[in-house]
């Protein structure tokens, strides 16, 4: 039996306007997945490992071929506040935004969101060097002879320009 058969069969953009009440196991981590404590109707990804399946090609229409894994590679804040997860299919490759469920893996969306600071372009031990490429000496050290500028350094007595403040 292939895949299309096995899909159920909806009008088109079916679960736009119906909940979507099924609940699911995860291809990845095999969690049962249910759509109860997700804080929304539409449950479209595992609130363990974050992952998806690739169905749709607009949200909520079925209508994807692919049926790849997406997983979890970022996530954005929105306008509101609200986090969404970028999912990449292993498969394709379309990239898609999930909002985030209520009860996500908080630890698994830090992880996700900090991962670009743990795993620069660049190799953490030549920031230094780079530093000094980009004009400046390297240095984290304070410069003997320069006083460290304060907050009260950066308004003059007039208030229209910051003051410089050295021991020269």
């Amino acid at each position: 039996m292939n895949r299309e058969n096995k899909r159920k069969t909806f009008e088109k953009g079916y679960y736009k306007t119906h909940a979507c009440r099924d609940a699911f196991a995860c291809k990845v981590c095999g969690r049962l997945c249910t759509p109860e404590n997700a804080g929304s109707q539409h449950r479209n990804h595992c609130p363990n490992c974050l992952s998806s399946l690739h169905v749709d090609v607009e949200p909520g229409d079925r209508a994807s071929d692919c049926g790849g894994i997406m997983e979890p590679v970022a996530v954005w804040v929105r306008r509101d506040g609200e986090w969404a997860v970028i999912h990449r299919c292993r498969r394709c490759g379309a990239l898609h935004s999930n909002r985030t469920a209520a009860d996500d893996n908080p630890m698994k969306l830090m992880s996700i969101a900090m991962r670009p600071l743990c795993q620069p372009p660049f190799p953490l031990d030549r920031i230094r060097e780079m530093t000094a490429l980009m004009g400046g000496d390297g240095s984290m050290e304070q410069e003997q002879g320069h006083k460290k500028r304060t907050p009260q350094d950066t308004v003059s007595n007039t208030g229209m320009e910051p003051a410089l403040n050295s021991d020269v």
